[in-house]
């Protein structure tokens, strides 16, 4: 059974007559009986009776034409769905992220890509903020996440979303909640890698209170912070959302109630040369449906 023989069973059931179903196909009417013959015969049954002023359908193509319709108007939905993706912008991007993925809205994200650019392949690469800056400004990345203050005129921004962070201390100083800043800044304070962002927003906020705490270690990820704080090694600060989660459960107590200590800026990050490149342009699109909502006084 195919296509062709199928289109050809429909127009003569739908004109009831070889010879005008042979006109509208651009076929012989030869060649449109032997396509009626050759689907009689590959089904069992006969599909039209025939008399002298044409054809008409037999209770088993009755029965067999809506089937029939159907496949074709699939095959032709098949066709221009096709058709249209001669013009569907393709190729393969990679994308640095950073911290957890919900923050970031990657899931809808890339949701959102792969379902107005079909054919676009995104390749993600998870890593350290600075570290995925560096790589976007040496261009081993397409583009990518970053929090805080981008220091680099060849890498452009599109803000996204202003997270807030909290200073986050272990059960055991549950007496420093209410301290001061003179008072934090004597206690011992996890120290941080220079390759993260929380490094730089760290040190600005001890900048901004005089402070010079005491460091213990150095740590680059958000998570390994966490465990540390929950284990009573030292003072860090956490982003707003993962600080309160995680107090509620008691294994961790928050400064002043969880007051915001400070504040820093995510961001979607590419190279400047890139620019009028459309699979940026793409890219940020897509964010920008995905971040409206939430960020629409952040993403203009």
């Amino acid at each position: 059974m195919e296509i062709y023989q199928l289109r050809t069973f429909v127009t003569v059931a739908q004109q009831g007559h070889l010879t005008q179903a042979a006109e509208l196909l651009h076929l012989s009417q030869p060649a449109v009986t032997a396509q009626i013959k050759a689907l009689e015969e590959e089904f069992g049954v006969a599909l039209f009776e025939r008399y002298p002023g044409g054809v008409q359908l037999t209770e088993a193509g009755k029965l067999i034409l809506p089937d029939a319709q159907q496949i074709l108007a699939q095959a032709r939905s098949l066709l221009y769905r096709a058709k249209a993706l001669q013009n569907e912008p393709k190729g393969k991007v990679r994308i640095g992220t950073i911290g957890v993925p919900g923050r970031l809205k990657l899931g809808p994200w890339l949701a959102q890509l792969r379902e107005s650019y079909p054919l676009l392949t995104v390749q993600t690469t998870h890593g350290i903020s600075v570290g995925v800056l560096n790589e976007v400004r040496k261009k081993m990345l397409d583009a990518g996440f970053y929090l805080g203050r981008n220091p680099y005129q060849n890498v452009n921004t599109v803000p996204l979303s202003e997270i807030g962070f909290c200073v986050a201390l272990p059960p055991t100083m549950a007496y420093l909640q209410d301290a001061d800043w003179k008072t934090l800044g004597s206690a011992l304070w996890l120290g941080l890698s220079q390759f993260t962002s929380l490094a730089d927003i760290s040190q600005e906020l001890w900048r901004s209170q005089n402070i010079a705490p005491k460091l213990v270690g150095e740590f680059d990820e958000e998570a390994t912070l966490l465990e540390l704080i929950k284990s009573g090694v030292g003072i860090a600060i956490l982003a707003e959302r993962t600080a309160h989660r995680y107090a509620a459960d008691g294994s961790i107590v928050l400064w002043r109630n969880g007051e915001v200590a400070t504040r820093a800026l995510l961001q979607f990050i590419y190279s400047s040369d890139r620019e009028k490149d459309p699979m940026i342009d793409m890219l940020i699109k897509a964010l920008r449906t995905t971040w409206q909502e939430e960020s629409a006084s952040f993403i203009q």
